[in-house]
């Protein structure tokens, strides 16, 4: 049996979909805390991006790891909106901790970055070695967007990665096409700007970009504009840590330096050689941090987060209509969890037909080598002008033109009397108004209930 969803606040939104908080309670009244991402309905119509989305779910419902956020389900409508049913994370993400921190002047700690930066990498180690649950082959996957936004931390401490929406499996049916840019695009690998083959080493690179940031409390690549931006990656000039920050040990300087090579060859192999050279810096430096010390700076986040959010207005009607939606809800995975094929039948397995090339749709910045939908301006210029509306009536959604012309020609007047197409009246009345001056009121009857 499938749960019941219910909204109880908005959290956030982007290019591509918005998240809810939400409570899902099962037939037997059990109840649980979940996050609900919701595709946005201009996207759903295009019914590529609607598979890249159910890529992403289906990768990470096989994704089981305590710092990658768990996906519970995946659902759509009759009305094909779609759902994505995670785990709920009780914190911030890792921009808005820096953000509140540069608030109060402040960066954060050498000890606390780092430790942030090891949970990320034992997240990336194991969804990069992870296998075909059914072959045992590698499946090859690169997260291809791990930025500040997509880190969340919990009130209890806990570091999660979640959105592996931009994630490549080398199990996709088309292999990437050169030239095209995807991912945010101030963490990009040199690589990925240049629209080159990526593996888990950009993974690496994104990582020495954010412990890089940490440490110098600057943005590292960051140009007046998008292009600007991918031009800075591609170069990959790095200026030295030590120089904006004097605090900064020379060891983890060059841990940094090293994951952020410019060459892929001269980084650090893995996720997990990353990790571990952080964690010799942490035991050699007798540096001691623990959840509860990232909890402690979440906590003081949350409190200024909660300020901002009580200030903004209310979408009471919009999320009355999206939670109208969820219970029109199927789910997409069967009873035992695993995925099934949103347009057949039966349960899922991960072959190469279950993937497509995302190459040619948008990262969340925005760059985009696909059509865009055309927008209401476009749209309007390419229908038929709308009559106006008349006293006590409001013209409702734009319809097709043959629909539009119908109503032009039934459109009434205030005398409630149609008239015809060029606005004239009716042959009928005509007649009706010759047979009344001539014989009277009688005859006149007899053409109206004609008609």
């Amino acid at each position: 049996m499938r749960d019941r969803y219910t909204i109880t606040e908005r959290l956030d939104h982007g290019g591509m979909a918005e998240v809810f908080r939400g409570v899902a309670e099962s037939m037997e009244g059990f109840k649980k805390s979940v996050a609900i991402k919701r595709v946005l309905p201009n996207l759903t119509k295009n019914q590529k991006f609607v598979s890249m989305f159910l890529d992403e779910a289906r990768l990470s419902l096989f994704l089981q790891h305590a710092n990658i956020v768990q996906v519970f389900d995946i659902s759509k409508t009759p009305d094909n909106a779609y759902f994505l049913v995670m785990e709920f994370v009780d914190g911030c993400n890792l921009k808005a901790l820096i953000e509140r921190q540069k608030q109060k002047g402040r960066r954060i700690d050498i000890g606390h970055s780092v430790y942030l930066m090891i949970e990320c990498c034992k997240a990336l180690q194991y969804a990069h070695s992870l296998e075909h649950p059914e072959t045992n082959e590698p499946l090859g996957i690169v997260h291809r967007d791990i930025s500040p936004p997509n880190i969340l931390l919990s009130k209890n401490g806990e570091i999660k990665l979640v959105d592996f929406g931009l994630a490549k499996a080398n199990s996709q049916i088309e292999s990437t096409e050169p030239g095209v840019v995807k991912g945010k695009f101030s963490y990009l690998s040199p690589e990925a700007a240049s629209g080159e083959q990526v593996d888990h080493r950009a993974d690496v690179f994104a990582v020495g970009i954010i412990l890089w940031e940490l440490f110098t409390g600057r943005r590292l690549f960051y140009g007046e504009n998008d292009f600007q931006t991918v031009e800075q990656v591609r170069q990959a000039r790095v200026p030295s840590i030590a120089a904006l920050n004097p605090e900064i040990d020379p060891e983890i300087e060059q841990v940094v330096r090293k994951a952020l090579a410019r060459n892929p060859d001269d980084r650090y192999q893995s996720a997990a050689d990353l990790g571990d050279a952080l964690a010799q810096f942490l035991f050699s430096r007798r540096m001691k941090v623990t959840s509860r010390d990232i909890a402690a700076l979440v906590r003081d986040t949350q409190v200024e987060m909660m300020r901002k959010r009580s200030a903004e207005p209310k979408d009471s009607l919009i999320d009355a209509l999206i939670l109208d939606e969820m219970q029109k809800m199927t789910s997409l995975v069967d009873g035992n969890g695993a995925p099934q094929n949103a347009t057949s039948e039966g349960s899922m397995s991960l072959d190469p037909s279950a993937f497509i090339d995302t190459s040619n749709w948008v990262g969340e910045m925005g760059m985009a080598s696909a059509q865009q939908p055309p927008s209401r301006q476009q749209q309007q210029q390419q229908r038929p002008a709308r009559p106006p509306a008349k006293p006590g009536r409001v013209n409702g959604p734009t319809t097709s033109p043959e629909i539009e012309s119908l109503e032009q020609m039934l459109e009434p007047d205030r005398t409630g009397i149609h008239k015809n197409r060029e606005g004239k009246p009716p042959p009928w009345l005509l007649i009706a108004v010759i047979m009344v001056l001539l014989a009277g009121g009688a005859a006149a009857a007899v053409i109206f209930a004609m008609r």
